[in-house]
């Protein structure tokens, strides 16, 4: 089928055009009866794109795959990766299909995507599909990650195939429309040093500097540029999932963005009773991206990065090692500035203090909330209302504690006066709401089972508008009951 569709975004396909194998030319499965089920219109506006025109018949078409948008070039995209420390590769876009790319209304380049689009040459044993469940669980999470300012990949749409997908059970397929600054990945770059060689490198490395990091175009060396770059942006990525309790659940160097996007919303949850070790992954069976651990596997892939580039960054290979980890070994202390920057806000605090001691205050308290089993979100916002000058939701949370008491004293001599411009900061780091897992799985649930998308559509509200305290929803603040979370377990299927 794939019949033409008129012209709904202004594709400028840079990948296709530069990186000549790089990627297989490929068309998404037709499928049997699309019907929309979510457009994000406001997303749709600033690619450029009429919502309405998506909305409409020959657009659902389009965004289920049945006719190709005029100007669109479908590839499924070359990578490997590291999966749980171990090297797989050949993965590249089994269920994933590049449409083409846009210029915004902002003047960002961006990636149009689909996800569950059918087979590829790089599905092994797969199905290529998507079901609806993970479709919609990768929009209403990746659009409130951006709802609370933490760069992500983003939803565009989703769309209902009519088809029935197989998992443990027969469930209903969908097709997930995806947007990125670029999906190049860590293990893109792995692919390309295993299989291609240098020269392969480089004109990735090239291409992406010039996407991405043009500012490292005319640098004298701009592939160890290159990895210190992306190594920042890792680093405040990091540390601002860190701010808010995110778990992203299977950090594999295929999951790590060179842009510095979250991507990949399967296995992922937001922690509530604040824990290091808190895992929720099914397949995470020793805990090798639990919360805690997220900051050293970021190194981890970044060394593996830093393994692809090492022949371009020095033709020696001594002074190559040698450069590469200056860069890696900086990354811990990049993480602890983000997060000290993080932390600061949430609690309040301005820069004048010493960084030692303001280290020290937060991990503090973040280790009485670990002895009581506090909630993460509601005892950081409980903080902000005693700053506001309503000590009463902390001291609900945490009573007669003289551990706490002595904390508090010590937080309030650091900072005695909070102005508005503090106030404010401190509003905006500690969210009112989060994606509680429960409420997910409450919205997908009836989504799924019954077709019923009010849940759905109403959590999603709550969560476009993070940071406002609204009374009528405060049902969306609530942890899940205790044996809820101690059994909750996310899994890969997006």
């Amino acid at each position: 089928m794939n019949a033409p569709a008129p012209r709904l975004f202004a594709f400028d396909n840079t990948y296709v055009r530069d990186l000549e194998n790089f990627y297989v030319r490929c068309k998404p499965t037709p499928a049997s009866k699309p019907s929309l089920i979510r457009l994000n219109t406001s997303l749709a506006s600033e690619l450029g794109s009429d919502p309405a025109r998506l909305a409409a018949p020959e657009g659902v078409e389009a965004l289920a795959g049945n006719r190709i948008p005029e100007g669109a070039e479908p590839i499924a995209q070359a990578y490997a990766g590291h999966q749980f420390g171990g090297f797989s590769p050949q993965l590249g876009d089994g269920r994933a299909l590049l449409l083409g790319e846009v210029i915004d209304i902002h003047g960002r380049r961006c990636d149009i995507a689909f996800k569950g689009s059918g087979r590829t040459p790089f599905s092994r044993n797969g199905d290529g599909k998507c079901a609806l469940g993970p479709a919609l669980r990768e929009y209403i999470i990746s659009e409130a990650m951006h709802a609370l300012g933490i760069p992500t990949t983003r939803s565009l749409a989703v769309v209902a195939t009519g088809d029935m997908v197989r998992r443990d059970r027969a469930l209903p397929g969908a097709v997930l429309t995806r947007v990125a600054a670029s999906h190049v990945r860590v293990g893109t770059f792995e692919y390309f040093a295993a299989h291609q060689g240098p020269e392969q490198v480089k004109r990735l490395a090239d291409y992406v500097i010039a996407r991405h990091y043009p500012e490292l175009v005319a640098s004298g060396q701009p592939y160890l540029d290159l990895l210190a770059g992306v190594a920042e942006r890792q680093a405040l990525l990091v540390a601002r999932w860190l701010g808010v309790g995110f778990i992203h659940g299977v950090m594999n160097t295929d999951n790590m963005t060179i842009s510095g996007e979250t991507i990949d919303y399967g296995p992922c949850a937001f922690m509530e009773a604040y824990d290091p070790a808190t895992v929720f992954s099914s397949i995470d069976h020793h805990g090798r991206y639990a919360y805690g651990n997220q900051a050293d596997i970021a190194q981890w892939n970044l060394a593996r990065l830093a393994e692809s580039l090492l022949v371009l960054i020095d033709a020696d290979t001594d002074r190559a090692v040698a450069r590469a980890t200056d860069v890696l070994t900086a990354f811990p202390d990049r993480v602890a500035a983000h997060w000290l920057a993080v932390m600061r806000a949430k609690l309040g605090l301005d820069e004048s203090g010493e960084a030692s001691d303001d280290r020290q205050l937060a991990e503090d308290f973040l280790s009485l909330l670990q002895a009581a089993r506090l909630d993460f979100t509601n005892a950081f916002r409980a903080l902000h209302e005693a700053a506001t000058g309503n000590p009463l939701p902390l001291q609900a949370l945490f009573g007669d504690s003289a551990g706490f008491d002595a904390w508090r004293t010590r937080w309030q001599a650091r900072q005695p006066d909070h102005p508005d411009t503090l106030l404010t900061a401190m509003q905006r780091a500690n969210p009112w709401v989060i994606a509680r897992n429960h409420r997910v799985e409450e919205a997908l649930a009836a989504a799924v089972e019954r077709f019923d998308l009010a849940p759905f559509e109403r959590l999603l509200a709550v969560l476009q508008n993070p940071y406002a305290a609204r009374p009528d929803d405060i049902a969306y603040t609530e942890p899940a009951p205790a044996e809820v979370t101690a059994c909750y377990q996310t899994f890969c299927g997006t």
